[in-house]
């Protein structure tokens, strides 16, 4: 279960790099030319977004690397990516494969709660 989550918490924030990069840009975009947002509709907390845009993959990538020998935090982290996703992006079709995969990492990581090594959580 822990490879799994590794594997899982990676590729979450692969895509959710992707993710990302067109939240921050478009928080940028509509902040330097208010015509675009006249246009496309204005964000209701750019700083929120830019925040989430950078933490949210960081996290993913984070929890998925530390799965194997801190399996607890790594699920830890990789939950809250998932929430920080949904937060500042919400559920759809961007969305949904960054969500999914680190929430499912994120629970298979807390599941492996008994370690493969004699070595605990703390």
């Amino acid at each position: 279960m822990r490879n799994a989550a590794l594997t899982l918490g990676l590729i979450a924030g692969l895509m959710g790099i992707f993710v990302g990069l067109f939240g921050y840009g478009y928080a940028e975009l509509t902040e330097r030319h208010a015509e675009v947002s006249d246009v496309f509709g204005a964000l209701d907390n750019p700083s929120f977004i830019r925040f989430a845009s950078f933490m949210a993959p960081l996290l993913a990538i984070a929890g998925g690397a530390m799965a194997k020998a801190r399996a607890l935090w790594g699920g830890g982290l990789m939950i809250l990516s998932a929430l920080c996703f949904y937060a500042a992006f919400g559920f759809n079709v961007a969305t949904m494969f960054p969500i999914g995969f680190a929430g499912l990492g994120g629970i298979l990581a807390v599941a492996a709660g008994k370690p493969d090594e004699p070595k605990a959580h703390f």
